[in-house]
């Protein structure tokens, strides 16, 4: 991490800039296209993304399980390439990284970065720093019957913006434990499907018995 830190007393020596989550990002909810209008479902290419999506491919999203049609788009406008969806009701704790213009359902905050700060944010950057972000926001929650975040809370959050190259290091350093985590799991889920055609084999040949010769 010495290397982190040489680039902050590099580019900030006065330290780490922060700024409201309302101030740097445009913040929009997302919506379910009324799925009584058919039309809206019908031969769909727009990627509409859910808490499903992130389940089965991970934290940075190209498509979407499901797809509306551009006739369920309020407005015809789509939360843009590069914004980060983070679950703000229902189940809280989860984000992910949009790589194209897409819908996400109710459950979602999108966060897009201001025209302002598109230069300053890497989208990557945020989206491990959002790691962050959701712990925050499992710990300030409304109380009830239905879990959501403290949104008032949310807005006024501060959120840090490094020097790039701070921002390009880390996320070189994260990106590579992830590879590498990535690889470990491929390898151990290799051996756990050796061990289990082992014991598969060494079951049948335990449990298999030669028919005893009629007298």
């Amino acid at each position: 991490m010495s290397r982190i830190d040489d680039l902050i007393v590099e580019y900030c020596p006065d330290g780490v800039e922060f700024h409201s989550i309302s101030e740097i990002f445009d913040l929009k909810n997302g919506y379910t296209p009324s799925k009584s209008k058919l039309e809206y479902w019908t031969n769909g290419t727009v990627p509409w993304f859910r808490m499903e999506d992130i389940r089965a491919n991970g934290h940075i999203l190209f498509d979407s399980i499901q797809h509306v049609s551009q006739l369920g788009v309020k407005g015809g406008r789509l939360f843009p390439k590069d914004s980060v969806m983070i679950a703000t009701s229902a189940t809280i704790g989860e984000h992910a990284l949009l790589k194209v213009d897409a819908l996400t359902n109710q459950r979602f905050t999108v966060l897009s970065r201001k025209t302002q700060y598109v230069n300053r944010l890497l989208p990557e950057f945020v989206n491990y720093y959002c790691y962050v972000l959701d712990e925050w926001c499992k710990t300030n929650v409304h109380a009830g019957g239905f879990a959501s975040v403290d949104m008032e809370g949310f807005k006024r959050y501060r959120f840090p913006i490094p020097p790039l190259p701070v921002q390009e290091e880390i996320v070189r350093i994260l990106d590579s434990f992830s590879s590498l985590e990535a690889e470990l799991e491929a390898e151990l889920e290799a051996e756990l499907e050796a061990r289990r055609k082992q014991y598969t084999h060494y079951r049948d040949e335990l449990l298999t018995f030669d028919r005893e010769r009629e007298s």
